[in-house]
């Protein structure tokens, strides 16, 4: 993934703070994330969701609001109108550079913003909250001991989540004035709705209230176990695969023409934790997998290993090609399994006259049908003719058995 700086001018004239994270290879489509209430582009959600879907070939934008991160301009002056303008001035930048967002995102309060601001956004297909409030009023409650003094006074400052911040009257005005449920009615896009049971900053019943207003299509996803904030890593992990396996159904992604000789395309690994081993892999724009290496060796044990994709790829090639062999000569082949496991040997051990080590792969194929002895033996044989058989013996030894 890359990331570009960007800037682009706000609903008050301040320049804001952005970060565009673009896929490495064909850019597909293009996505607008919208942070939560107070907080900012870079949290770990809004990182780990823009990686993921830089893998698909979504470039991401997630910027700053107005008066918050790295962004200019006061928050004492902003409002949840004000939010959705930046969202729309966002969204106009992009269009300027030719990447008119096709899918909205926004957490918490941002999540409301979006679905604000999509009514006005023709070119939105998808939308997607995470923890939204049905009512953006709901945000008061998070500073309601402060509000005499806020009405009395004009603006007080109140404590955010361990932050000051200074709230104005307008504020509160604005975000009474905003009829979400109205504008869900008339929502035109693909929504999808993720949100935590426990979350104890917006309730549950927020995400019941605004699938129920919504029209088809529209989804829902329970976060089980998440916070508010999607702080974990591994929750911000789901959130993220769980809108890239989604979103496919409604953005079109569709996959430039793969490069001459590569018939299958590009399968591409990309860093998914710079402290560890865990890496996103791609192939093309509907298969996504996760690599990885075992606790023991560092990693975080949340993928197959290099070598257990290998593996996989051998197996599953043997019994696709037994499938076909057996298919086409009508044979009772009920059912085929292919157990492989790799490990290294010496050289001489293999009888090859070398000194180093080699790898070698143990396969185990498992047939059920009423075949006979002459048939069984003849699909032992076929399995040497796998591709990937093929590929790997040309530096590595595979040794193979029929089970039982």
């Amino acid at each position: 993934m890359k990331t570009e700086k960007f800037s682009f001018t706000g609903h008050a004239g301040d320049e804001l703070a952005a970060r565009l994270d673009l896929p490495a290879g064909p850019q597909l489509a293009t996505a607008l994330f919208a942070h939560c209430f107070t907080c900012s582009k870079d949290t770990i959600a809004a990182r780990r969701i823009a990686a993921r879907l830089a893998g698909l070939g979504i470039a991401v934008l997630r910027f700053d609001f107005t008066g918050l991160g790295q962004s200019e301009g006061s928050f004492e002056t902003t409002h949840f109108s004000s939010n959705v303008e930046d969202i729309l001035l966002a969204a106009q930048a992009l269009d300027d550079r030719g990447m008119s967002p096709g899918l909205l995102i926004g957490h918490s309060l941002g999540g409301a913003a979006i679905l604000k601001a999509a009514s006005t956004l023709p070119d939105t297909k998808a939308v997607v909250t995470i923890n939204a409030p049905a009512d953006p009023a709901h945000v008061i409650g998070a500073f309601r001991e402060d509000l005499p003094r806020i009405r009395s006074e004009g603006s007080a400052q109140v404590c955010l989540g361990g932050r000051p911040f200074t709230v104005s009257k307008d504020f509160i005005e604005d975000l009474r004035g905003i009829d979400l449920p109205g504008v869900l009615k008339d929502l035109k896009p693909a929504l999808l709705v993720l949100h935590a049971p426990r979350d104890e900053v917006v309730s549950i019943d927020n995400a019941s209230r605004i699938f129920l207003a919504a029209k088809h299509p529209k989804s829902f996803v329970t976060l089980d176990d998440a916070n508010h904030l999607i702080s974990r890593s591994d929750d911000a992990e789901y959130v993220a695969e769980v809108i890239a396996a989604w979103v496919g159904r409604y953005v079109e992604l569709t996959p430039p023409a793969p490069p001459p000789g590569a018939p299958e395309g590009i399968v591409r690994a990309t860093e998914a934790d710079p402290d560890g081993f865990l890496q996103d892999i791609q192939s093309g724009p509907n298969h996504h997998m996760f690599a990885d290496e075992p606790l023991a060796y560092g990693g975080t044990n949340k993928g197959m290993s290099p070598y257990g994709f290998l593996a996989a790829g051998l197996a599953a090639c043997t019994s696709m090609t037994i499938r076909m062999y057996a298919r086409r000569k009508e044979w009772p082949l009920d059912d085929v399994r292919v157990d492989v496991s790799h490990d290294k040997v010496h050289a001489q051990d293999a009888e090859t006259g070398a000194r180093d080590k080699i790898d070698r792969f143990q396969r185990e194929i498992h047939l059920t049908g009423d075949l006979d002895g002459d048939q069984r033996a003849r699909l032992l044989e076929i399995a040497d003719r796998c591709p990937v058989h093929r590929t790997l013996e040309a530096t590595s030894q595979i040794e193979t058995k029929l089970a039982g």
